[in-house]
């Protein structure tokens, strides 16, 4: 037997420090070999000490190979030793051929920048018409397509411009007359663009307030954090019924996918009550009738629990929904009727982690999923309605998956496998919930896994990386709405920049009929309500709102005794009826939300 080493307490500085002094006598490839060892060791210590790991998270963060983030199935059989070619089970069809290769990483056209500025540029001196001074003897005429620039700009996230207005005073009377602002200033300090790229890059790009704070001021507009907060507040107060009309459509929808994730509240830190600990973020993905709805909801609920409170708004008379999901038991809405489908990716990965263990084992059911993967994809191909969807799975997935679960059942049955092996719980986990991962073959519009919702998630994940934790539970209720209307506007390709300017920009009309203002059609409702209705609310904004000073005077004109005070001040305050500060009309300095 061995003597037992006794316990010696040091740091990894310490031990870098120790490194240092015989980094002649390694060489350079040892000395860099043993300093990663020394930083693996303090990660992983930290990692254990704040209990942020599992013991299979841990084995796969110290024995996985790098390239082992990507789960293709070629390269899952690679790492485990097995050279695969690629397989084309179906004949590429004459539509299939026909589709366009997938863009890759070339130079982007000019008709992919349709958010920059368009500035037409007429020829100097020629016209439509005109003798062509080429030839001196044909005509000329317009091209349909004409020729194309393209430059880039780097600017602030928000930028600002300060109106220094002119300032005259009588040298009798000492009356003083200050020059009116432009009619496009408006009266906010803060407009609703800036509120946009906030919430984009707060909660749609996971940049902290923090982190925004300081780039503006390194570019010498300052934009403090909790101005940031306050404006985020104030408009996801103004944007609330957007995302309960959002919930009331994902209520209706044909298909739903959900998932949750760990987040951190610091105000729910203390465990209330003491049998829910947890803290998550649920992702709900609702479709219906081709459209896609993102819903995000953070706190004590699982995401069973908070599609429960989803669907407890859906129609009586509609029939059930498929519920796309892993097979947690929390996933699942306890009260409420739903088709339950289970995600095969899930199940995949279970194989995905015992390949190399089990190569040859796995790459049967690897390449089995595969060849169903490669029929879901002809049917979005050619695409096929939900019943021929169906039909086509059935003819050409069906044995397949047939063959797959006599094999999987033969393996435990013949007692191939150790059934707590790795590969005897993965092959378990199919068996167990083969009804839900094979729902795709008895019922329209099943979706295979749940691929869409994890993608979701992503967005959470990001922003968990980086501002680490919401303060308060209202903050969390801040960034849901956010992500939930962003991630729609990501969905069905719509700008979320554009939509949440445009959503702030017509309060009135999103208050009466949030259902005019989807992410998929408020664009529509722009067309059809044309001009009219931004002069209607510019008007209605004039009379409600005035700017004056202290005293009741209209700002732009200060007389008489008041003139003397007016010029030791830096500015006037400009208020609104409600006694709301709205925007500092001489000096230009505005509102702390």
């Amino acid at each position: 037997m061995q003597p037992k080493v006794p316990p010696l307490d040091v740091t990894a500085e310490e031990l870098e420090a120790l490194l240092e002094g015989v980094r002649e006598g390694l060489g350079e490839t040892g000395y860099q070999k043993l300093k990663a060892a020394i930083r693996t060791l303090g990660y992983v210590t930290e990692l254990l000490r704040e209990r942020e790991i599992t013991l299979e998270g841990l084995r796969e963060l110290l024995l996985s190979p790098a390239e082992a983030s990507t789960e293709k199935t070629s390269q899952v059989l690679k790492r485990a030793g097995i050279e695969t070619q690629k397989k084309n089970p179906e004949p590429p069809s004459s539509q299939a051929s026909e589709k366009p290769s997938r863009p890759g990483h070339g130079r982007h056209g000019a008709d992919a920048y349709g958010g920059a500025k368009k500035v037409q540029v007429p020829h100097p001196s020629l016209r439509s018409g005109d003798r062509c001074p080429g030839c001196g003897k044909g005509k000329l005429y317009v091209l349909e397509e004409p020729g194309v620039l393209v430059r880039l700009v780097g600017q602030a996230p928000i930028t600002g411009t300060v109106y220094e207005l002119e300032k005259l005073r009588c040298n009798l009377c000492l009356e003083v007359f200050t020059a009116e602002a432009p009619a496009e200033v408006g009266e906010e300090k803060y407009d609703a663009t800036s509120a946009s790229m906030m919430a984009l890059l707060k909660y749609g790009s996971g940049m902290p307030f923090y982190r925004l704070e300081r780039l503006q001021e390194n570019l010498e507009i300052p934009l403090p954090a909790s101005t940031q907060w306050g404006i985020m507040k104030e408009t996801a107060e103004l944007l609330k019924p957007v995302l309960e009309e959002l919930i009331q459509q994902a209520a209706q929808g044909e298909v739903v996918y959900n998932d949750d994730t760990g987040m951190k509240v610091l105000a729910l830190d203390a465990p209330d009550p003491p049998e829910r600990r947890g803290v998550f973020t649920s992702g709900i993905i609702s479709t219906r009738e081709g459209q896609r709805i993102a819903l995000f909801f953070t706190g004590r609920r699982h995401a069973g629990e908070n599609l429960s409170a989803v669907l407890a708004r859906r129609a009586a008379d509609l029939a059930p929904p498929i519920q796309m999901c892993d097979a947690l038991s929390r996933n699942l809405p306890k009260t409420l009727e739903v088709i339950l489908g289970n995600c095969i990716a899930h199940g995949r990965r279970r194989f995905v982690k015992v390949a190399q263990n089990f190569p040859e084992e796995c790459r049967f059911v690897l390449e089995t999923l595969a060849e169903v993967y490669h029929h879901d994809e002809l049917t979005r191909e050619q695409g096929m309605s939900p019943e021929q969807r169906l039909g086509f799975h059935q003819a050409r997935s069906g044995p397949v998956m047939e063959e797959l679960h006599t094999w999987l059942t033969a393996q435990l049955q013949e007692k191939k496998v150790e059934p707590n092996s790795g590969l005897g719980q993965a092959i378990s986990y199919f068996l167990n919930h083969w009804k839900e991962l094979t729902l795709f073959l008895r019922q329209p519009r099943a979706p295979l896994d749940n691929n869409v919702c994890e993608r979701g998630l992503k967005k959470v994940i990001l922003h968990r990386k980086n501002a680490l934790f919401y303060k308060t539970q209202n903050g969390a209720d801040v960034g849901d709405l956010f992500m939930s209307l962003i991630h729609t506007c990501e969905l069905h390709g719509a700008n979320p920049f554009a939509y949440l300017t445009e959503l702030q920009k017509h309060p009135g009309e999103l208050s009466r009929s949030p259902q005019a203002w989807m992410p998929w059609g408020y664009r529509e409702t722009l067309e059809r309500l044309g001009p009219s209705l931004r002069i209607a609310e510019r008007e209605n904004f004039t009379k409600k709102d005035t700017c004056h000073d202290e005293t009741g005077n209209p700002i732009s004109k200060i007389s008489g005794p008041q003139a003397a005070k007016a010029a030791g001040k830096e500015d006037h305050a400009c208020r609104s009826a409600s006694g709301n500060r709205l925007a500092n009309a001489l000096g230009g300095s505005g509102p702390d939300p």
